[in-house]
């Protein structure tokens, strides 16, 4: 489930976490999504942001609408490749940033990832 940040539309969040969802493979290429109504019970959201939503996959080209059968994860691949890489991106630079601000150059960066990758305390 997620804790909604109330300074960040909810839509936004609930889209960040499907996008989540479809890059780390837990929803998989082709498979269904849950419809509007199932959405908005899951996540206590207004089905309008439900519909919301999965418009936004859709214009993303995430998702795909078949007519009277559902909403369905994009069978393109390379396309979630790629956002699994824009999104891992994103998390790096605002991690780099986030070090720099407090002081840390580019080896010490280094030094403590490899030290936490390698589990040393």
């Amino acid at each position: 489930m997620i804790e909604f940040n109330p300074n960040v539309p909810i839509y936004l969040q609930v889209l960040e976490y499907l996008k989540k969802q479809i890059v780390s493979g837990k929803i998989r290429p082709g498979e269904k999504l849950p419809s509007v109504r199932e959405m908005a019970q899951r996540f206590n959201i207004n089905p309008n942001t439900a519909q919301r939503v999965f418009q936004e996959l859709e214009r993303e080209g995430l998702a795909k609408t078949e007519r009277g059968i559902g909403n369905f994860v994009t069978s393109d691949t390379k396309l979630i490749q790629d956002l699994k890489e824009r999104m891992a991106e994103k998390i790096i630079e605002d991690f780099i940033l986030a070090m720099k601000e407090i002081g840390y150059d580019k080896e010490e960066i280094l030094y403590l990832l490899n030290k936490k990758l390698n589990g040393e305390e």
